[in-house]
């Protein structure tokens, strides 16, 4: 299916999570199992927050995270591009890696102990495309598959059932995820609907939070775009509560000028320390593209790929300071990815083309630093095909955030992904243990959600769908975990309100995660099933 007609249809996708816990099947536990509290929506007690960093274009990770153990083939491979061995960055306890010399800032999150520098992180059979590897890495995919839901988004549609039905709400007045960019990406596109909402750009920011607008042409198509902006403002469900937060910093750190990623990150750290309870932002920064021209020739610490990881490195340092000043450091991590790394061997026009894995960053107060990895393995001999080997699947940083810093079970974390990747998962040394993660008792089930209920749950074989209908058309659908419809239980139309079930005889099917959809005129809820054996 393609990805327009998923989300003109808003069909939820879960996915699969093992039929064993720690050797034990499912069924042997008690309603109180937290796996079987979490599956019926207990919403997770956490107020941890994680900012995105998105590295938009393909980052050099061998001219960022540099070799210093076998440097010589690193300039045997790329001595059009390479930065003198002199100038390399030395990190704290590390004497194999060293930072490009542009990066003075996270050179100085590390030595402090709060980012961990993840060697060579990809996935197997990449993708050298811009859109499809950013899509893999959104969605969390495998490159031979599309998801049409985005990691974070099928967290969320996890954490918060049924959104964006009866949201805002006391429990959770703000947005779920804040993009800062013209568009919601697909990282948060959930089960039914996205489940972050965008501010277009810093500007728009700052005219929410002072109720002003961009100034229009004084002709009618402009007083028409005035009060289209007016009207976008005015039912901008959440504007209140942004502005509400804004307006409770009015003390920050400096920032950088003339940096968009540090326009970006300086109102994250506002609405964090304003009291949103959002709990994940992305910034986007382009220009990573390095095909030609990525050094100057005469020196080759400078150029475009220097100024980029500058500004990128700057920006950093004043966020992690200002979370340091507004007191909330042990509540907020960074993560940088970018769709995929550069080759090894640089080309003939000073640059570097598409590649495979590259280094990530985490930072943050409870951030477990160091490096985590080795060099990447770089040939005596490198050709131009030749592409830095993976060493950790980026699914596995995504997973140890989850499971580590927002506090679901392993189990569930595992069940966020297509079914062949979730045995392969590693939970990585990147958040302290200090870290600690607290739960909350299951809130009372919402009126709205007794509209569909199936007993027994988890089940083995068959499960009824007990389910109310207004009157009119209905349908109930069944849904797998890569968001296709796999069995319609019912479709039609009743004269009266009524209560009425139907029977889910799932045999055939595999263990897992499936939905039950019930559509009902306007009105549609989604019921999570497990399926044990």
């Amino acid at each position: 299916m393609k990805r327009r007609e998923f989300l003109q249809k808003g069909i939820p996708a879960a996915a699969i999570l093992p039929a064993f816990i720690n050797g034990y099947s499912v069924k042997a536990f008690g309603a109180e199992s937290p796996l079987v509290r979490a599956l019926m929506q207990s919403t997770t007690d956490t107020d941890h927050v994680l900012v995105i960093i998105q590295l938009a274009g393909g980052n050099d990770g061998l001219n960022t995270v540099i070799p210093v153990s076998t440097y010589s083939n690193y300039l045997n491979a790329r001595n059009n591009i390479a930065i003198p061995q002199n100038n390399i960055l030395p990190l704290t306890g590390v004497t194999t890696t060293g930072l490009h010399p542009a990066m003075t800032g996270i050179q100085n999150i590390f030595n402090n102990g709060m980012m961990k520098v993840i060697q060579a992180v990809g996935y197997p059979q990449p993708n050298f495309s811009h859109f499809r590897a950013t899509d893999i890495w959104m969605s969390a995919s495998n490159s031979n598959q599309e998801v049409p839901t985005g990691w974070a988004g099928r967290y969320l549609g996890y954490e918060y059932e049924n959104f964006p039905i009866g949201y805002p709400n006391a429990s959770m007045p703000d947005p779920l995820a804040i993009q800062i960019g013209s568009t919601t990406s697909l990282t948060f596109q959930g089960p039914a609907v996205n489940m972050g909402m965008s501010i277009t750009n810093p500007t728009s920011f700052y005219n929410l939070v002072s109720g002003t607008t961009d100034p229009v042409a004084n002709t009618p198509a402009g007083k028409e775009l005035k009060f289209v902006r007016l009207v976008v403002q005015q039912t901008q469900k959440y504007a209140t509560v942004i502005t509400a937060a804004a307006n409770r910093v009015t003390l920050q750190v400096p920032y950088p000028t003339n940096n968009s990623l540090a326009d970006q990150l300086k109102i994250v750290a506002r609405l964090i320390k304003g009291g949103l309870k959002t709990r994940i932002y992305m910034v986007s920064f382009g220009g990573f593209d390095n095909h030609s021209v990525q050094v100057n020739a005469a020196d080759h610490t400078t150029g475009t790929h220097a100024t980029l990881l500058q500004r990128v490195s700057d920006a950093a340092k004043a966020f992690q300071d200002d979370m340091r000043f507004l007191q909330i450091e042990n509540r907020v991590i960074g993560m940088t990815f970018s769709e995929f790394g550069r080759r090894i061997k640089s080309n003939s026009s000073v640059g570097t083309d598409h590649g495979a894995a590259a280094p990530m960053f985490v930072f943050g107060g409870q951030v477990d630093g160091g490096v985590l990895g080795d060099n990447p393995t770089i040939p005596i001999n490198a050709t131009v095909n030749d592409n830095i080997p993976m060493q950790y699947d980026f699914r596995s940083v995504y997973g140890t955030i989850l499971e580590k810093w927002f506090c679901l079970d392993k189990t569930i974390v595992a069940g966020l992904y297509p079914p062949n990747i979730n045995n392969q998962l590693q939970t990585l040394p990147i958040i302290k243990s200090s870290a600690t993660c607290t739960t909350s008792a299951p809130p009372p089930i919402p009126v709205g959600d007794i509209l569909i209920r199936n007993s027994p749950n988890p089940f083995t074989n068959s499960t009824k769908i007990t389910f109310n209908t207004q009157g009119g058309h209905t349908l109930i659908q069944i849904i797998d975990t890569l968001g296709r419809v796999i069995k319609t239980l019912l479709e039609r139309d009743y004269t009266v309100a009524t209560s009425d079930s139907v029977t889910f005889n799932s045999e055939g099917l595999p263990t897992g995660i499936y939905y039950a959809r019930l559509q009902n005129g306007v009105t549609q809820r989604v019921r999570p099933m497990l399926k044990v054996r």
